[in-house]
């Protein structure tokens, strides 16, 4: 399994970023998928989640800024990040609770980070 995230970069105040987190390889089901964030020198800290029947879940800092979202045909998470902050900055991660089969325990997997940029 793996999963590969997305559509970071750098962007100014008040811009906004669309990131995405594909879940591929051997993909039985997947249940609850998250997104992550890690600035400089500060743990990382759970941004936004989505259950799979589509109930979420925000970090008070940027409700009503982000829109998390899912495509389960796809297997795929999107974060859209409107009126972006410097204090937003940090690379983001995806991660995901999957089973590889039916009869399989759900393990939690992460995707490789994308680094988004908050800055004029």
């Amino acid at each position: 399994v793996q999963l590969q995230a997305c559509g970071g970069g750098l962007v100014q105040p008040g811009g906004s970023l669309r990131l995405s987190c594909t879940a591929s390889g051997s993909t039985f089901s997947i249940n609850t998928m998250r997104w992550y964030r890690q600035a400089p020198g500060k743990q990382r800290e759970l941004v936004a989640a989505i259950m799979f029947g589509g109930s979420t879940n925000y970090l008070d800092s940027v409700k009503g800024r982000f829109t998390i979202s899912r495509d389960n045909a796809k297997n795929t998470v999107y974060l859209q990040m409107n009126s972006l902050k410097p204090e937003d900055t940090a690379v983001y991660f995806c991660n995901a609770d999957i089973r590889v089969s039916g009869s399989a325990p759900w393990v939690g997997y992460w995707g490789q980070g994308t680094q988004v940029t908050v800055s004029s």
